[in-house]
């Protein structure tokens, strides 16, 4: 099997070849006469199919499904060619007759974006809102152009339902257009074969606008010529080094933010509608056409902003929801959350629907060494192991949160399984793997608790649990030793 470039080999044979095939191409079609021109075309079209299956056959390509909705696109396109070969001869591109063969066109052409698109679904992962702002930037460009340049140029053949599908296919060329561009911006290492993508739908758009000028008088050589050089470019884009890149990027994409672009939003939604105002009081027959076919373009990618709008403005309400109640470094509540917690647990204890409350506050002996020695980044995994062995060590119901630096809260609302300040003690001092070498922290553990019937407050049930704490730290601190047993007020 043939071996395919790797992506370090250089690229400028792929440019050097594009470049040959197209001034070939072009050259021999302008001089040719009217069947060796259809000849030529047709060959030209085959192009993409042979490259593109010559770069999936060898495995070049990864991701083999939407290359191959792709290739399917092409086959189409090659198919329709093939079947309506006087469609760009006499002159029927441009025309929006709605024919068959319009039909046939669009659908090779939307075959062929989704599987562009499935193909690029990677580099565009965390920039979907920049890629619906480039595909409405499209939209709305494709309006005036269709208004000033196409909609006054075409023949009497035109009808409506071709106008309406003419319009529609110079929009979604000019939205790609406009989503491929703020992709390669973005991808610099698989910008080759992108920048090829984005030299298609160029010269395609530009073939469209040609073909009407052209449609009434004039040869329809630069039509064709320019649609040749839109298969050549599309040919180049697999055989391109960098191609495995566009599927599989060499590294994660980052996440794209900033403020949502309303006013562009609205001028998107109100672009079209004001141009078919315009026309409709110029008289202009088109008006008809261009309203409802560029809202019904326009509306879906404005409606799909909006979502993606919301769907950030809830993730950041929940992250900030998150954060009002959680400890960063650690992931445990905080101790907003955790006195708001044993308030309830107390409340619910005066009313009678719990039997007890249990406080227990820990804190961490000889963490200080383990920063002045290690670092701080030791005394964070220190500090996250910690949280971990407590949450295991707890049961669903309680609560464990750090309330500073190195102390740390767990609430149990009514009995619990086990003896929780033991077992949370013996976590704690297990060896702690904190960068260079395992290290070891002792804990001081305090726990106070409150039973139906007695009218505690939380202070007075934290300061209990304080107590107790320092009371069994004072005993570690005379012994020497971090492992005495837990000292308990009740």
């Amino acid at each position: 099997m043939t071996r395919w470039p790797r992506t370090a080999a250089p690229a400028w044979p792929v440019h050097a070849g594009f470049l040959l095939a197209a001034v070939t191409a072009g050259t021999a079609y302008a001089m040719a006469g009217p069947h060796l021109r259809t000849l030529i075309f047709a060959l030209v079209t085959l192009v993409p199919i042979a490259t593109f299956a010559g770069a999936l056959g060898t495995g070049h390509l990864a991701d083999r499904r939407p290359w191959l909705i792709a290739t399917a696109g092409l086959v189409l396109l090659a198919v329709s060619f093939a079947f309506w070969s006087d469609w760009v001869p006499g002159h029927h591109l441009g025309r929006a007759e709605g024919r068959a063969a319009d039909f046939g066109m669009a659908a090779a052409h939307l075959l062929f974006l989704v599987g562009t698109a499935g193909v690029l679904r990677r580099h565009g992962a965390n920039d979907f809102a920049g890629l619906l702002d480039a595909a409405l930037f499209g939209v709305c460009v494709a309006g005036p152009a269709w208004a000033w340049l196409i909609a006054p140029r075409l023949t009497p053949a035109a009808t409506p339902l071709g106008s309406m599908l003419a319009l529609a296919d110079v929009a979604v060329l000019a939205a790609v257009l406009g989503a491929l561009a703020r992709i390669g911006m973005r991808a610099r290492r698989a910008g080759g074969p992108i920048a090829y993508l984005v030299l298609c739908c160029a010269t395609t758009l530009a073939a469209h606008v040609t073909a009407v000028f052209t449609s009434s008088h004039g040869s329809a050589t630069p039509t064709a010529v320019l649609l040749m050089m839109a298969f050549l470019t599309i040919a180049a884009a697999p055989i391109h080094p960098a191609a495995p890149m566009v599927t599989n990027p060499d590294r994660p994409a980052r996440e794209v933010t900033g403020n949502p672009p309303l006013l562009w939003m609205g001028a998107a939604l109100c672009a079209n509608p004001l141009i078919a105002a315009i026309q409709a009081v110029r008289g202009d027959a088109s008006a008809s056409v261009l309203l409802p076919v560029g809202t019904m373009l326009a509306v879906p990618l404005v409606l799909l902003r909006l979502r993606q709008m919301s769907l950030l403005r809830s993730r950041a309400e929940r992250t900030l929801a998150h954060h009002a109640h959680h400890d960063e470094l650690t992931g445990l509540h905080n101790r907003r959350h955790v006195v708001s917690e044993i308030d309830r647990a107390l409340a619910d204890l005066a009313s009678g629907s719990l039997d007890e409350v249990t406080v227990l506050l820990l804190d961490l002996d000889g963490f200080k060494p383990v920063n002045d020695r290690y670092g701080h980044q030791a005394g964070d995994a220190v500090l996250r192991t910690v949280a971990s062995r407590l949450t295991g060590a707890a049961s669903d119901g309680d609560v464990v949160g750090r309330i500073g630096g190195d102390e740390f809260l767990v609430l149990r609302r009514g009995r619990g399984p086990g003896d929780l300040p033991s077992r949370a003690t013996a976590l704690v001092r297990l060896p702690v793997e904190a960068g260079e070498a395992p290290v070891r922290v002792g804990v001081s553990c305090g726990a106070a608790t409150v039973r139906r019937g007695e009218v505690v407050d939380r202070d007075t049930l934290i300061g209990r649990a304080d107590a107790a704490m320092y009371a069994e730290k004072s005993v570690h601190r005379a012994a020497g030793s971090s492992v005495p047993e837990t000292v308990r007020l009740s």
